[in-house]
């Protein structure tokens, strides 16, 4: 750890120009980061800093050194709030965002779960199908599904959830069944917002662009559509699960099902997670999985 000393007070006088306040913001003597910073030019053999009695100045390699001094300082740093967090409870307020149907079946019941194990925490959650900013909005965390679009915001993974192509069984008594996506064709397609339905087909993923008599921006109402034989719809585990185990909906074209896409949580690319944050995220992954 020798190789230690002296690099923060010598990041310290070169930031503040100033031994004194140096040694005050490291909280140690003026005499002890001038014997700190002059033991770590003898190790190094070379002079970083020039000293007068009323100023300080870095030389060319102390201006060098600096650079990469400041790095290790901040890593230190982040290292030491690292530990300080795994040690910390969760408590003050999270706002997050959510998708409204997911966010009101799945994220909300485990947000008071996870409220009442920790009592000093807060709850702001917005419920949205729009992809708010988390920076502008001010948001400590955003749950978003399927494929992500590129972001400076960082990501995890929380669960997976699985495409269904559904049918009630008196629709597709009456219609026949799909076999294959031209067959599909034939049939009235309840769609949402997202204009192409996505198949897994020969090793490749292809595109489907469904045709039929309703279009609506509400997973719950195409589902109570397809349950009333309308049409057949595609929709995720979690609007499609229960009916499917109840034999209220029939699952189709099994064999082409899309791969399972995720369940993200996503957070601005701070320096360090907040406690709050971070077992926030833990907790949402193992309840999720």
């Amino acid at each position: 750890m020798k190789q230690w000393i002296g690099i923060s007070e010598f990041v310290a006088v070169a930031e503040l120009q100033s031994f004194t306040k140096a040694a005050k913001q490291l909280n140690i003597s003026v005499a002890q980061v001038s014997r700190n910073i002059a033991e770590l030019e003898a190790s190094l053999a070379i002079k970083l800093l020039y000293r007068s009695t009323r100023s300080v100045s870095l030389t060319e390699e102390g201006l060098l050194y600096l650079q990469h001094c400041r790095h290790l300082v901040a890593s230190l740093e982040e290292a030491n709030r690292t530990l300080a967090n795994l040690k910390a409870t969760p408590r003050g307020q999270i706002k997050l965002t959510a998708p409204v149907f997911y966010g009101e079946t799945r994220i909300a019941p485990l947000l008071h779960d996870f409220m009442r194990l920790y009592p000093d925490t807060e709850l702001d959650l917005q419920l949205s199908n729009n992809k708010l900013d988390l920076v502008q909005g001010g948001f400590d965390l955003a749950i978003r599904l399927g494929t992500l679009e590129s972001s400076s915001l960082i990501a995890r993974k929380l669960a997976s959830r699985t495409q269904y192509v559904v049918a009630s069984p008196a629709y597709l008594t009456q219609n026949g069944t799909p076999q294959n996506l031209t067959e599909l064709a034939q049939h009235q397609c309840l769609t949402g917002t997202v204009a192409q339905w996505r198949f897994m087909q020969h090793g490749k993923v292809v595109q489907f662009k469904p045709q039929g008599r309703i279009v609506c921006n509400s997973g719950v109402a195409l589902l109570d559509a397809a349950l009333k034989g309308l049409g057949l719809v595609q929709l995720p585990d979690y609007y499609v699960g229960d009916k499917l185990q109840r034999g209220e909906l029939v699952a189709v074209l099994n064999g082409l099902r899309q791969p399972d896409d995720g369940i993200w949580a996503l957070y601005p690319q701070n320096r360090h997670l907040s406690a709050k944050v971070r077992v926030l995220v833990d907790y949402l992954a193992a309840k999720l999985n």
